[in-house]
């Protein structure tokens, strides 16, 4: 059964600067393991899917690009 709940707001730092995320917890804790499974922190993990959303043609919203990426590492599609 899928678990609701609403988004959950958290600081991180990128590149020196502070901004929010609102993602669910179910998204946290998959961005908590993937980090942690690449050995980083999660903002240094942040800090990469924020990169490599700004390289995109239509670059979406830093919260749907974590989804997104989470998304692809989860359903086997490159990152």
């Amino acid at each position: 059964m899928a678990e609701y709940a609403p988004p959950m707001k958290r600081s991180v730092l990128i590149a020196g600067h502070q901004t929010s995320i609102s993602l669910e917890p179910m998204f946290w804790r998959a961005l908590e393991a993937a980090a942690r499974d690449r050995g980083s922190p999660v903002n240094a993990l942040v800090a990469e899917i924020d990169a490599e959303r700004l390289n995109s043609p239509r670059a979406p919203n830093l919260t749907s690009s974590i989804r997104q990426w989470l998304f692809a590492r989860t359903s086997g599609s490159p990152e």
